[in-house]
């Protein structure tokens, strides 16, 4: 009988499992020297001055919108069609999210509609690497460049991508990391902040640690969102491991991409001059596929394959929102392909017996 092939499957090893038992060892476990290497690495690796490490991915984006000194009422426009916690971030400072539509080949922010949404009270932008995939850096650092508003990189699934040859995390004012165990390296929980902008990484670290500027010499008011000397050694070696779990990532997309013959399921597409870093690997099941997504998904475990949706609806549509009164938001495209989208396995672990399988399956079904 077959393994069952899950969706994502975290690669913890024995080097990280040393690096691990050292810091216990060592006695050192709150955010210490190992959180430091973490961040000189993660700098050298983006090609960026500054790196700030935290205890999550929310809390990357959450502290990066108070340290950019936003006031209750600032407007900041993000993806409708991406996961909650990046609108969320913006409410955590009082601060009024504007929904802008995706691009529905690419699932990430459209600069055409973004334009649009932009008034005298937009302070930042918040755009979205969906599943690993860049973003339109090009038109929207020039949009947010012209319009003197801050351009904030989510990049909690995209490790590692590319947009013309330079690192996503490295364009905007801020980028925000998520380590979470399904990403594509992880420190189990953490995140982290990335920036070229000297002032702005000072605030960030009197922020993460109770506005601390010395010992005991606290000037704002803070918050305790340290990662540990834990978190940060299992980064270092997560790490260095980067560059190989992406390209196995890449290497199954694009057999996945040449071995899926099916009619109705749309593979992903591809922008022009991007690495894409398959965080997930996500298809659209069109209205000519033989039966529903949900059907889809329910073939697909009883044949032991996971599938998962990301994300069933756009942002606004969630009771959250429609409680905000968030009741007339006007993006079809998001609110399309959240009814289309599927997420198959693509993870490092899977072998090539697993792919091949996993294409069998899929252009076997019949309704």
């Amino acid at each position: 009988m077959r393994d069952f092939i899950p969706i994502a499957k975290p690669i913890i090893g024995d080097e990280e499992i040393k690096a691990v038992s050292d810091v216990l060892k060592s006695g050192m476990l709150a955010q210490g020297e190992s959180v430091r290497r973490f961040e000189e690495e993660f700098s050298t690796y983006l090609g960026v001055k500054n790196s700030i490490a935290v205890n999550n991915g929310t809390v990357a984006l959450d502290l990066t919108m108070k340290a950019l000194g936003l006031k209750p009422g600032d407007e900041v426009i993000t993806p409708a069609f991406t996961f909650i916690a990046t609108a969320n971030c913006a409410l955590y400072q009082g601060l009024r999210p504007v929904f802008a539509d995706v691009d529905g080949k690419t699932f990430n922010l459209d600069p055409d509609d973004l334009q649009k949404r932009i008034t005298s009270r937009t302070r930042a932008v918040i755009g979205v690497h969906l599943y690993g995939q860049p973003f339109d850096l090009a038109a929207i650092s020039e949009i947010c460049k012209d319009k003197k508003i801050f351009l904030v990189e989510d990049c909690a699934q995209a490790h590692g991508a590319e947009f013309c040859g330079k690192k996503v995390g490295s364009f905007g004012t801020a980028g925000c990391f998520s380590f979470y165990p399904t990403k594509n390296m992880t420190t189990g929980e953490g995140g982290m902040i990335t920036t070229d902008d000297d002032g702005l990484a000072e605030r960030l670290r009197l922020l993460r640690s109770h506005g601390d500027a010395g010992k005991y010499n606290h000037v704002t008011l803070g918050y305790n969102y340290r990662m540990t000397n834990l978190q940060g050694a299992i980064g270092l070696v997560q790490l260095g491991r980067l560059e190989g779990f992406t390209a196995k990532r890449i290497e199954n997309a694009a057999y996945l991409n040449d071995n899926i013959r099916i009619k109705g399921i749309t593979t992903p597409y591809q922008a022009k001059d991007v690495r894409h870093v398959y965080h997930q690997y996500v298809v659209r099941v069109e209205e000519s596929f033989a039966g529903s997504r949900e059907k889809l998904m329910e073939y697909l475990q009883a044949k032991g394959i996971g599938s998962a949706v990301h994300y069933p609806k756009a942002v606004y549509e969630h009771p959250l929102y429609r409680e905000l009164g968030y009741t007339s938001e006007s993006c079809p495209i998001s609110e399309d392909v959240s009814r289309k989208v599927l997420s198959l396995p693509v993870h490092p672990s899977i072998s090539k017996e697993d792919l091949k399988y996993i294409c069998e399956i899929i252009n076997s079904f019949e309704a």
